[in-house]
């Protein structure tokens, strides 16, 4: 059976954490993202330790659509090198399976 992944990721604003969010789902790459603002990230970026306020952002998907969903984050992020991290998970309720399977089924596929 088709694995769960969450990809995380960091937005330098909310607004670019909706709009891709909104994006992914209404595309069918996440059945939910979950937007966590207030982050404080410290960080060495060319040299320089660097800190920013990012906001988390949560993917939740099936494995086989977390290369789509990790180019489409990239398209959209105003990052030079966004973090996108795809995140094994061990194990899912399985009511909750056959709703993320269901709402990120493209639409050529069968399960």
């Amino acid at each position: 059976m088709e694995r769960v992944v969450f990809v995380y990721t960091t937005f330098p604003g909310l607004v670019e954490a909706e709009e891709t969010g909104r994006a992914l789902v209404e595309a069918r790459l996440a059945a939910c993202v979950n937007i966590l603002p207030g982050m404080v990230s410290l960080y060495r970026w060319e040299g320089a330790i660097e800190r920013g306020e990012e906001v988390v952002m949560l993917i939740k998907t099936r494995a086989s659509r977390a290369e789509e969903v990790r180019a489409a984050v990239k398209a959209r992020h105003s990052y030079t090198t966004p973090a996108i991290l795809v995140l094994p998970i061990e194990s899912v309720d399985q009511a909750y399976l056959g709703w993320l399977l269901a709402e990120t089924k493209a639409d050529d596929a069968a399960d």
